[in-house]
């Protein structure tokens, strides 16, 4: 297990055990955080699992894909640090990751 930290743009924050293998996405849905709707299911095919990666986490996850980069478009106020959370598997390297829930998906 991970603990991935959760932190909601009302100021809420849900550290939630991480299963690896599990999506960041399918781990959120799981545990009904705000902001990550997930539409498309973890297809990479909506943005709707779209959070912000603390600074300190960028360059410890793996590259973002061409595809999810596309999908990232259609996301609103991304950054440098966006990511789709659909895209990124748990493991034990994650532990103590923090990601912020765009306000925008609220």
């Amino acid at each position: 297990m991970a603990h991935i930290k959760f932190m909601i743009a009302d100021g809420t924050t849900m550290v939630i055990d991480a299963p690896p293998g599990m999506s960041l996405m399918e781990v959120a849905v799981a545990n009904n955080v705000p902001g990550i709707d997930a539409d498309c299911g973890g297809a990479c095919a909506c943005a709707t699992c779209h959070v912000y990666v603390d600074p300190a986490w960028v360059d410890r996850l793996p590259a973002k894909t061409e595809t999810e980069q596309k999908m990232l478009e259609f996301a609103v106020a991304v950054q440098a640090n966006s990511r789709l959370s659909c895209r990124l598997t748990v493991d034990s390297s994650l532990e103590g990751l923090a990601l912020h829930v765009p306000a925008s998906q609220y």
